[in-house]
C-alpha cells in the first residue's frame, strides 16, 4: 500500500525539479521531508540563485530542457543544477554569468551598466562539478552533468579576451558597486527568481522544444513566459499548491490549452504576501526539433570552444 508521500512525488516535487523517485526516497530515508521543495536558507543564497536565473533564462529554445536544465536538486544551503550535456549550453551559461567589465564607470552612469555577467560571481571546478559562488558568502550553485574540462576551456577563452574576467579572490570595487545598486531594488525579485529556478521543470511542456524567460516589469511585478509550456492547470498546481508549490493565488486566467489550436494562455499570479505579481504567458508556438534546429545545435557545439 502506498503512503501519502509516495503519492506526492510523481505530480508534486518531481514535476517541479525533475528529480528521480529514487533520489527522493533516499532523502526520505535520511529523515528529510522530500514532499516539499526547500527554500534558500539565506538572503545570499537566494540572491545568487536569482541572479543566475535572470541571466541564463535568455537562452531561447533548442531542446526540451528550459535554460538547458535537465533537473535541479534543491537544498536549503545549495542548489545543484544538472545541465544538458552539450557544449553550447555550457558556453551560454559561462558567457551569461561570468563577470566582465563592459565599460568604465564615469559620471552618473549606473554601475550595473558597466558589467556583463553577475557581479562578484566566481567559479571553481571540483570533483562534483562547477561551483558558482560569491567571495565572502557560503552561497553556492553547483553545475553538473557535463565534462568540467569544457568549462575550463571556455573560461580560459573568455579570460583571454578583452575585457578580461574578474577572477581575483575579492570583489572588485565596480562589482561591489553594481551589486549594491541592484540589491536595493531587487529583494522581492530575488525571492521569485530563486523560487522559480528551484521549480524550473514545472515550466516545461510535453513537446520537443521548451523555452522559459523572465524579466522585471518594475513596480508591476515580474513577467514569466514560456513558448511551449505545460497545460495551465498543471502549471497552477505546480506553482500554487503546497507542499511543493509557493502558495501563489491566481487572480485572472485566460486558457486556450484545450482548443484544437491553442492561441496563447495568460495567468496573473499574486504572491501570498505583499502586492507583488507574476504575469505568465504561454505562447503555444508548437515548435519541434526539426532538421534546421538540429543543424543549429551542431553549429553552436562546434563553435563553443572558439574565440
Amino acid at each position: 500500500m502506498r503512503d501519502a508521500t509516495s503519492e506526492l512525488f510523481p505530480t508534486g516535487r518531481r514535476k517541479c525539479t525533475g528529480e528521480s523517485h529514487q533520489a527522493l526516497r533516499s532523502l526520505q530515508r535520511e529523515g528529510v521531508d522530500a514532499s516539499g521543495i526547500p527554500a534558500a536558507d539565506s538572503p545570499e543564497q537566494e540572491a545568487l540563485e536569482a541572479a543566475v536565473f535572470y541571466r541564463v533564462c535568455k537562452m531561447g529554445g533548442l531542446s526540451a530542457h528550459p535554460l538547458g536544465i535537465m533537473k535541479v536538486s534543491p537544498e536549503p544551503e545549495r542548489l545543484t543544477v544538472r545541465l544538458l550535456d552539450e557544449p553550447y549550453v555550457v558556453r551560454h551559461w559561462a558567457e551569461r554569468l561570468l563577470p566582465q567589465q563592459a565599460d568604465e564607470l564615469t559620471g552618473d552612469r549606473d554601475p550595473r551598466d558597466c558589467i556583463h555577467g553577475v557581479p562578484g560571481l566566481r567559479s571553481r571546478v571540483g570533483a562534483g562539478g562547477v561551483a558558482l559562488y560569491r567571495p565572502g558568502t557560503s552561497a553556492q550553485v553547483l553545475l553538473t552533468g557535463f565534462n568540467t574540462r569544457w568549462w575550463e576551456r571556455i573560461t580560459a577563452l573568455l579570460n583571454g579576451s578583452r575585457p578580461q574576467l574578474f577572477t581575483n579572490t575579492a570583489w572588485a570595487p565596480l562589482e561591489r558597486a553594481a551589486h549594491v545598486a541592484g540589491h536595493k531594488s531587487e529583494l522581492e525579485e530575488s525571492l521569485i527568481g530563486s523560487a522559480i529556478l528551484r521549480r524550473i521543470r514545472a515550466t516545461a511542456g510535453p513537446g520537443e522544444i521548451n523555452s522559459t524567460d523572465a524579466w522585471s516589469c518594475g513596480a508591476e511585478g515580474l513577467r514569466l513566459e514560456t513558448t511551449d509550456g505545460p497545460p495551465c492547470p498543471e502549471l497552477i498546481r505546480s506553482l500554487c499548491e503546497r507542499p511543493w508549490g509557493l502558495g501563489w493565488r491566481v487572480e485572472h486566467a485566460w486558457c486556450t490549452c484545450r482548443q484544437p489550436v491553442p492561441e496563447g494562455c495568460t495567468i496573473d499570479f499574486r504572491l501570498p504576501t505583499g502586492q507583488q505579481r507574476v504575469y505568465y504567458s504561454n505562447l503555444h508556438w508548437g515548435r519541434t526539433s526539426d532538421e534546421r534546429r538540429q543543424a543549429t545545435v551542431r553549429e553552436l557545439n562546434q563553435s563553443a570552444f572558439a574565440v
